[in-house]
């Protein structure tokens, strides 16, 4: 029998092991005329995966267009400081 390695196993790419962070975005999207302001958090290890699960979620959610979607701030918080229950229990275990 082959025993095979878990992916997590490895480091990643270039031998750098890569930390998941937690992140706290803020913006506006435009939902035909009303404008509606939005804060999410999200785990991610950059910053540019955030802006794409912004767009995702929001786009999938709200069926709005990413040209509709302002994101005004991305910041790094400790996981502490999130206020999304699932997003500061998922840093904290680890």
């Amino acid at each position: 029998m082959i025993k095979l390695k878990n992916a997590f196993d490895k480091p990643a790419e270039g031998g750098v092991e890569m930390e998941v962070k937690v992140y706290r975005v803020k913006g506006i999207f435009q939902r035909g005329k009303l404008k509606q302001p939005f804060t999410k958090e999200y785990r991610a290890l950059k910053p540019e995966h955030v802006v794409e699960l912004v767009y995702s979620e929001i786009g999938s959610k709200h069926r709005v267009p990413r040209t509709k979607i302002w994101i005004e701030s991305i910041e790094e918080i400790k996981p502490e400081e999130a206020e999304n229950p699932v997003v500061r229990r998922l840093s904290l275990e680890l």
